[in-house]
């Protein structure tokens, strides 16, 4: 579909990716809801924004957040032509390090927010041209020391996209998942840079995240994509021989807990 006056839904806005995904699809002539917790960084991307573009200070995460976002739909008068599902938090830490709040919090936010607020909007969404873009990550396809839980939510992430894609199907709405390799974002703590550059990791901006967004959104009909060489390759080695990537990454494991373990003075 082209961009041009297209009404499309954008949660995690102010973030990084979201920020990328936001001018790059104005830049195209697309009128953006931008959705995110904060409002004094909304209306920072909202002010370097070709085009007049809402903004919803909400957290998605929760009921209230959520019915905001629907009313804030509601009053435009008109149905959404696409969602972007971007939301999401991280935390890199062995699992008995892990706080119970940070695990509670990415799956609230990274599972049970998107399905609930796909929930409010499919019937707001456009029965024609409607699209569903979930923004997720290789770790939703490859489980990752030091990331368990986020590996978790996106895993599920990916199998909500199928799953919804498939009780769709008898219609014209399409539903895609996008994953992401290691990207340059504020998620990222100083402590994932440092293992990315110690293991050679390929790490993205995020403008080539909001370009395989954009290029979903125009294809005539939308598949998942996995961004990034070789990590393609391992999605599909992981799903058919994963002991070849358990031997991979045990190769790897000495380092990843180096940077992994928390600080000498954390609690």
């Amino acid at each position: 579909m082209a961009l041009g006056g297209q009404l499309i839904l954008l949660t995690g806005a102010s973030g990084g990716i979201g920020r990328a995904i936001a001018q790059r699809l104005a830049a195209r002539g697309a009128q953006l809801v931008l959705v995110g917790r904060a409002v004094d960084r909304l209306e920072g991307v909202r002010d370097i924004l070709p085009g007049n573009h809402g903004i919803v200070p909400a957290d998605i995460a929760t009921a209230a957040g959520r019915a905001r976002v629907a009313a804030a739909v509601d009053a435009l008068g008109r149905p959404l032509d696409a969602l972007i599902n971007n939301a999401g938090v991280s935390r890199f830490t062995l699992l008995p390090d892990a706080a119970p709040a940070d695990i509670e919090a990415q799956i609230a936010t990274n599972v049970t927010a998107p399905i609930l607020l796909t929930q409010l909007v499919l019937p707001r969404l456009h029965r024609v041209n409607g699209r569903i873009v979930n923004i997720g990550s290789s770790f939703g396809g490859i489980g990752h020391p030091g990331f368990s839980t986020y590996c978790a939510s996106k895993f599920a992430l990916r199998g909500f996209t199928e799953a919804l894609r498939r009780e769709l199907g008898d219609g014209a709405m399409q539903v895609a998942y996008l994953a992401p390799r290691a990207t340059r974002t504020p998620l990222n703590d100083s402590a994932v840079d440092a293992m990315n550059a110690a293991l050679g990791n390929a790490v993205d901006p995020p403008e080539r995240v909001a370009a395989a967004v954009e290029a979903m959104l125009l294809a005539p009909v939308m598949r998942d994509r996995a961004i990034g060489w070789p990590e393609r390759l391992f999605l599909r080695i992981n799903a058919v021989f994963p002991a070849l990537v358990d031997g991979a990454l045990r190769k790897r494991l000495a380092a990843i807990k180096r940077f992994a373990a928390p600080a000498p003075n954390s609690p």
